[in-house]
């Protein structure tokens, strides 16, 4: 995978990822390249079907053939993300609300053995501070290995519309 961020700006872009199952294929796909048919499999959706969205992706330029292999005459090709991480652009058409609702659609009920923390602080802070606080969790390093059950981390510094009481008299 390419080791620089795919800077998400592009209309086309936010469409192709704003649909569940290629929002799903992507995040498949970020555990190893895999074929239509793997990932039909993964999915438990058609292969034409998944092959569609993948083709959605690659003209989003979201996904890449890593490689080809040989099979009975033909040929299958293996995709992978274009990219480790993706970034919304400062000037793109959508912000945070986009991956509020993506990890939302993906947000499975907790389970009894399963630690389901979700929390909502509401801070003031001047912008240099909020801009502080957004590179310390930017620079969080999160394990990630092939054990374990996939867990989604959501973390977000946001302006939030919150009234503000008058000083005290």
């Amino acid at each position: 995978m390419a080791d620089e961020d795919l800077v998400l700006r592009d209309p086309a872009q936010f469409k192709a990822l704003g649909h569940p199952l290629r929002h799903r294929l992507l995040i498949a796909l970020r555990q190893r390249p895999a074929t239509l048919a793997q990932l039909a499999a993964a999915l438990g959706a058609a292969k034409g079907t998944v092959g569609y969205h993948v083709k959605v992706l690659h003209d989003a330029g979201l996904v890449r053939v890593t490689h080809e292999r040989r099979v009975r005459g033909g040929t299958e090709q293996y995709y992978a993300p274009a990219s480790e991480r993706l970034r919304i652009a400062p000037d793109a058409p959508v912000g945070g609300e986009f991956l509020v609702r993506a990890a939302l659609a993906e947000m499975l009920p907790p389970a009894p053995d399963d630690p389901d923390r979700t929390l909502l602080r509401h801070v003031r802070l001047t912008a240099e501070q909020a801009a502080g606080v957004a590179a310390a969790l930017e620079a969080l390093q999160l394990p990630d290995g092939p054990e374990g059950r996939p867990y989604g981390v959501l973390l977000s510094v946001y302006r939030a519309d919150i009234p503000v009481l008058p000083p005290d008299d």
